[in-house]
């Protein structure tokens, strides 16, 4: 039965498609006027746009103009003109809604018109996709529709230097992955000039596949990291061999459903004889604990040639959902290492995190965000209530007529696969593409070689065959041809029946040498007749495919989520064309075996195994096993925004402080409140109990020596107090807060003001760069283990929330601390240049040679990629001011200041 919130959601659907209708009604009336136009006429009509913008003139009220301009441009340079669903779909994304839009829709093309009409505000739009590939071969594409009417595109690609990129973000229009436009954010936030910054803001952004990035790929984290200190530890390899002497069963339990693990007593006395210890739960012992659990689980939970595969000494992910080998990315949390360990290859330490941020938070960040996707609509609650994005389906250009068949459910895997390739072997005898999704490289290179035995030829693609994937599923609608996928690898190419034309025309392009925006006049010369002959070579074979049924996807397993399947079974069937569906299922595939299919074994008890079942009680099955996982999956995506909000509203808090400081405030003001607040938390320590008597001054001003060279003695203070007797705790905050001023005056004397600014300014941000990832250490060991407090009948986010409170607190007191008495003992160097002396010289930390960014993969699971810094290429920052400190002798340098100053 329907949620109240779907009801409404529903209910607020229709409104919106009466609205979007009467768009298209206006856009519709204004086409024949603009088709008279001229080139440079139509061009001329975006300095117009521009113009009322600025005049005051909303965005809605130009829709119907801007989208009239864009597509009598996209058939001018393209050849195509924007179908009425699809300007419904373009002015859905517009209002910042979620256009559900099925496979071969033309999807890429709807996000020209919102893309351009939000553009002539000049913030900037973000079109979001799930690889570089698409970004760029969307980015050359669509940027001739944009190109043609005077706008710029730019393309964020992996790799590319800061200067690229920060051009890249200037144009009208950037596209990019969501896990780029992360990592900008992120990177921006490490930023040690205004020079280094890359982003200009967070207006609008349109995500391609969005449920794919905004709902499968939630809950894994984007991640920068350097490295920590110290060597792999040696433990992970203790715990692999260990855990080789343990049992299932005996020792410790395993919850494939939940992968999580439990140890036994028996495994707990085996593990404390092993070592050597009494009691592996007392306090020093805990880390061992992390080291045993991930080594059962890398035993257990994470198979060899499923999960990963070992390619020259190294363990390398493979993508869930893709199949795909996750070059370069690593498993989190100690896990990569006890695999590595497992598998006896080099053991590579861990990383520290230097900045983070969910997906569901970034993109939170924009003032406007819409999506397009196939597969929305069973997740419409979810993404009201995570991005209040409303999801409107948007009809079909032409009615769907493919044929989706009932599952086959086979006894084994051995039948289900025989009768796989004998129906892949009938419709490829007559013609018929077949498209088949696996769910692992496993199972595609075991089919594969059942088709080789039948003489079947096909394309495999999965972790070990992708470069060519794109060009590989552009081509899987031709006649005869046979594509073995794993999962929805290559998603995002259209599979045209007969051939992608498009796709060819490009690549024929590509041979002649032509770029779309070097070449870019020659490009939109030599366009239409290449285009025209690459249709004319489908066109023929486009009827034949039709003739004998269109494409047949077959599916050999379900997948847990019910989306994923409806994506594969999407690839068929587009703009009106015929096409054909079916699932082939056994008794061992994973959903069946870790779910409740007690119903469909009792059924085929007696049944021959080449005998399959096609019974409604078999998908009731599915369907509520799907249903209990999908919401499972939803809880765990809630549960990790409620915490990554906490930590995000502390994040926000640090970047906008530290986005001040990086833009130039005057420091100054910030900090003397540094050192007021710090001398006066030091005094408050040593003052709040007793009488003045029972004070201990000579403490205090040890504690004081730490934070800067005291010229005051207890002795001085007494004395202008009037006795010991007299001294109050407010008498001697004043005191020793008038001393630090004018110690902190005469510095400023020695330097000069605009290199104490400076210095200021990159001291804060020192310090700042060192406390947070500091901090988000602490929290991530807060959060692992905070769930143990319900046992206590505790919440544990509320006692997350307070106790992440008290430690952003404490952060950002040590922070003040830490930036005060750093800048009173830091030693400066002039550099003398010509006669003045020259400015004083002051010397940043040096970076990393390297960073990590680790991210969430196309549809799951995490991709982990080197970088070198500016430090590791070498390049040095000319303008950066030399900061040198020797925080080891400081409190000895305190002292000979104040014996100095004592003598004096």
């Amino acid at each position: 039965m329907a949620s109240f919130l779907e009801k409404v959601l529903r209910t607020g659907d229709k409104k919106v498609l009466t609205r979007l209708r009467s768009y298209t009604t206006a856009i519709n009336s204004l086409e024949d006027g603009f088709r008279e136009l001229s080139d440079a006429e139509l061009r001329a009509e975006t300095d117009a746009f521009r113009a009322r913008v600025a005049d005051g003139e909303s965005l809605d009220r130009l829709l119907p103009e801007a989208f009239a301009v864009v597509r009598e441009a996209a058939s001018r340079t393209l050849g195509q003109r924007h179908y009425d669903v699809q300007l419904m779909g373009g002015a859905a994304l517009h209002l910042g809604n979620i256009a559900e839009m099925k496979t071969g829709e033309g999807k890429t093309l709807v996000a020209t018109a919102p893309a351009y009409l939000n553009a002539l505000s000049g913030k900037g739009v973000h079109v979001v996709t799930v690889n570089d590939y698409l970004a760029e071969y969307q980015a050359n594409l669509m940027g001739r529709v944009y190109r043609f009417l005077g706008m710029e595109t730019g393309v964020v690609l992996a790799n590319q230097d800061p200067a690229t990129r920060r051009q890249q973000y200037v144009a009208d229009i950037t596209y990019g992955t969501n896990n780029e436009f992360g990592f900008d954010y992120l990177r921006d936030n490490m930023a040690w000039s205004p020079d280094e910054l890359v982003q200009r803001g967070h207006s609008f952004a349109i995500v391609d596949e969005v449920d794919s990035i905004l709902i499968d790929e939630a809950r894994t984290p984007l991640i920068i990291s350097g490295p920590a200190s110290g060597e792999a530890n040696r433990w992970y390899t203790e715990f692999g061999r260990l855990v080789q002497r343990l049992d299932a069963g005996t020792d410790y339990e395993v919850d494939e459903k939940k992968r999580t693990v439990g140890v036994l007593e028996s495994g707990i006395e085996k593990v404390e004889d092993w070592l050597g210890i009494d009691n592996l739960y007392e306090a020093q012992n805990t880390p061992l604990i992390g080291f045993l659990n991930n080594a059962i689980k890398a035993k257990e939970l994470f198979r060899a040639n499923k999960d990963y595969v070992v390619l020259k000494g190294e363990v390398m992910i493979v993508d869930e959902h893709t199949g795909r080998i996750l070059a370069g990315r690593r498993y989190n949390e100690g896990m990569h290492q006890a695999i590595e360990a497992k598998e006896g290859v080099e053991i590579k330490a861990e990383n520290q995190t230097l900045a983070t941020v969910t997906l569901q938070n970034y993109f939170r960040l924009y003032e406007k965000l819409a999506g397009m996707t196939g597969t929305a609509e069973t997740e419409a609650a979810e993404f009201m209530n995570t991005y209040g994005l409303g999801v409107v389906s948007i009809e079909t250009h032409r009615p769907l007529v493919r044929i989706d068949r009932p599952d086959l459910v086979y006894k084994n895997e051995v039948a289900k696969f025989a009768a796989v390739v004998k129906d892949i072997e009938e419709r490829h005898a007559k013609g018929q593409p077949v498209l088949v999704g696996t769910v692992s490289v496993e199972k595609s290179e075991y089919l594969s070689k059942l088709l080789a035995q039948r003489g079947v030829r096909h394309e495999v693609l999965n972790a070990k065959n992708h470069a060519r994937e794109a060009a590989i599923v552009a081509q899987a609608g031709r006649k005869g041809a046979v594509t073995v996928a794993t999962n929805m690898a290559g998603r995002g190419t259209d599979i045209m029946l007969g051939g992608n034309a498009e796709f060819n025309a490009v690549d024929r392009m590509r041979e002649k040498g032509l770029d779309p925006q070097r070449d870019a006049e020659e490009y939109e010369r030599v366009w239409p007749d290449v285009v025209a002959g690459c249709e004319e070579e489908t066109r023929a074979e486009h009827q034949e495919v039709v003739d004998v049924g269109g494409l047949y996807v077959l599916g050999t397993e379900r997948h847990e989520s019910r989306r994923i399947d409806n994506q594969l079974r999407g690839r068929s069937g587009r703009q009106g064309d015929p096409g054909e569906s079916r699932f082939y299922l056994s008794l061992a595939d994973d959903l069946m075996r870790l779910f409740n299919a007690g119903a469909a074994q009792r059924l085929m008890a007696g049944a021959p195994d080449d005998t399959a079942l096609e019974h409604k009680i078999v998908s009731r099955a599915i369907a509520s096993a799907q249903s209990q996982v999908e919401g499972r999956n939803a809880e765990q995506r809630k549960n990790v925004l409620k915490y990554d909000d906490v930590l995000n509203r502390q994040r926000e808090a640090v970047y906008r402080d530290r986005r001040r400081v990086l833009e130039g405030d005057d420091l100054q003001e910030q900090i003397v409140q540094f050192v007021d607040e710090v001398v006066t938390s030091t005094v408050q320590d040593r003052t709040a109990v007793g009488h003045p008597e029972d004070w201990d001054l000579d403490g205090l001003w040890e504690s004081l020596r730490t934070i800067y060279p005291v010229t005051l003695s207890v002795d001085e203070v007494v004395e202008e107090a009037g006795g010991r007797t007299r001294l109050t705790a407010e008498f001697l905050r004043e005191q020793i807060l008038s001393d630090a001023r004018l110690v902190y005056d005469q510095r400023e004397e020695e330097v000069g003001a605009e290199a104490m600014r400076n210095l200021e300014r990159r001291v804060l941000l020192s310090v700042i760069g060192r406390k947070w990832p500091e901090h988000l250490y602490e929290m991530d060991y807060l959060k692992e283990g905070i769930g143990l407090r319900a046992m206590a009948q505790r919440d544990p986010l509320v006692e997350y929330q307070r106790e992440g409170y008290a430690m952003f607190q404490e952060m950002m007191g040590a922070i003040r601390e830490e930036t005060v008495s750093t800048l009173y003992r830091m030693e400066i160097r002039r550099q003398r240049v010509g006669a003045d002396g020259g400015p004083v010289d002051l010397q940043i930390p040096r970076q990393p040679g390297f960073l990590q960014y680790t991210a969430p993969a196309e549809t799951g699971g995490t991709q982990t990629r080197t970088e070198p810094t500016a430090a590791g290429r070498g390049e040095d920052d000319a303008d950066a001011a030399e900061v040198s400190a020797n925080r080891a002798g400081r409190r000895a340098r305190a002292r000979a200041a104040s014996a100095e100053s004592a003598e004096g």
